[in-house]
């Protein structure tokens, strides 16, 4: 069969296709009475929003069950505005990217300049244009794009990483540099033009995750075989070309669980310039060659702290991948000797009761320590 070029024939494909199979069921998606919203109709832009910065790097079924419990705790913006930042690090524990988590929390004060307080739900306060949304932190062309098309059904491009897959073998771009990139945009450009926007594009999403996936594409199942170039001439599956991949750095990190007479532990929070700011951790750091990890944990502690502790029996040793670098964690029950705790590479320090913990916003490498350090402590097997 031969390429069809006709915007008009795509989109009717494509919706076609997403009436009988696309998700339909995504929550935020939905009118509060559980509906799907009329052609033109305005959906709730505060849950889009938060929805759309959570599917950053995240997939749709990690998103749901947190989407869920934040709605149920920071229900509209003005909840959120007036939240504590560490309360909202609080809820987004677990899903990583933790400056998204900051950046909305930013968002929310300007957000709320512009809508006004208690006024969430009237939806014709909300900003619709693409240059209002991208003004926001944390917020790009793409994110902004499905915002505004899933809110407000306006005809608004995007170009996530599944629509941009979608295009590239549609058009058999094998690389995505800035033309490309270009030629893609404007293709979304093109394609969006239709009576129904807020459909399109999730179509587009849904086709991604669902057909025209990373590895094996379904291309039998699929609606826009008979327009797709990579298809009828090539191997959709080469489509886009994979970038050359980098190996992570590795780094040794020896972890403190400081307690002290009355068996309370130690943690730090993070100082805001740095990443993760805001969250809290057990004191520790990096590894220096040939140091034994023990010895890591002894200067680490004097330096940051400014205490003296004798490192005693190892909790655990485990891997953890970051997108960037990957690092080797080795946890040592610690007991302090002498000194008194400073914050003198944290913004702030505590001691805590271990029953405690769930309470402070950690990051995601940290839930195995606590997890293992419950198992430890119930057991009984020391004191501290």
């Amino acid at each position: 069969m031969g390429i069809i070029h006709s915007p008009q024939d795509i989109q009717n494909s494509l919706l076609e296709w997403f009436l009988q199979n696309g998700r339909h069921w995504i929550p935020w998606k939905l009118k509060p009475d559980g509906s799907i919203p009329q052609p033109g109709e305005t959906i709730s832009p505060y849950e889009i929003w938060i929805a759309e910065v959570m599917l950053q790097q995240t997939q749709l079924k990690v998103v749901i069950p947190y989407w869920e419990k934040w709605m149920r705790v920071l229900p509209d913006l003005t909840y959120l505005a007036e939240a504590d930042l560490e309360n909202v690090l609080l809820l987004w524990q677990g899903l990583g990217y933790y400056a998204r988590a900051k950046r909305i929390h930013q968002s929310s004060k300007i957000l709320i300049e512009f809508v006004g307080k208690n006024k969430n739900d009237d939806q014709f306060l909300w900003p619709n244009g693409i240059d209002q949304w991208m003004s926001l932190p944390g917020i790009g062309r793409s994110t902004a794009g499905s915002i505004i098309s899933s809110a407000f059904d306006l005809p608004t491009p995007i170009l996530d990483g599944n629509v941009k897959r979608i295009f590239s073998r549609l058009l058999a771009i094998k690389r995505t540099s800035l033309k490309d990139e270009k030629k893609l945009w404007e293709y979304s450009h093109l394609l969006i033009s239709t009576p129904c926007p807020r459909d399109f594009n999730q179509a587009l999403m849904d086709l991604g995750s669902i057909i025209c996936t990373p590895q094996k594409p379904n291309c039998s199942f699929c609606p826009l075989q008979n327009y797709c170039i990579a298809y009828t001439r090539y191997n959709p599956a080469d489509f886009p070309g994979k970038a050359m991949t980098k190996k992570k750095p590795f780094q040794e990190i020896g972890i403190g669980l400081v307690f002290n007479k009355k068996g309370e532990l130690l943690i730090d929070q993070r100082l805001e310039s740095s990443s993760m700011g805001g969250m809290w951790e057990f004191p520790g750091g990096k590894k220096t060659p040939d140091e034994l990890i023990e010895k890591t944990i002894e200067r680490e502690l004097k330096e940051e702290l400014g205490i003296l502790v004798k490192v005693g029996k190892k909790l655990l040793s485990f891997d953890h991948t970051y997108t960037h670098k990957k690092l080797n964690f080795t946890v040592h029950i610690c007991e302090l000797i002498s000194g008194e705790p400073k914050p003198l590479a944290s913004q702030k320090i505590l001691w805590i009761s271990p029953d405690k913990l769930s309470d402070f916003p950690f990051p995601a490498a940290n839930t195995k320590i606590i997890s293992e350090l419950c198992n430890h402590l119930c057991l009984g097997d020391e004191k501290y």
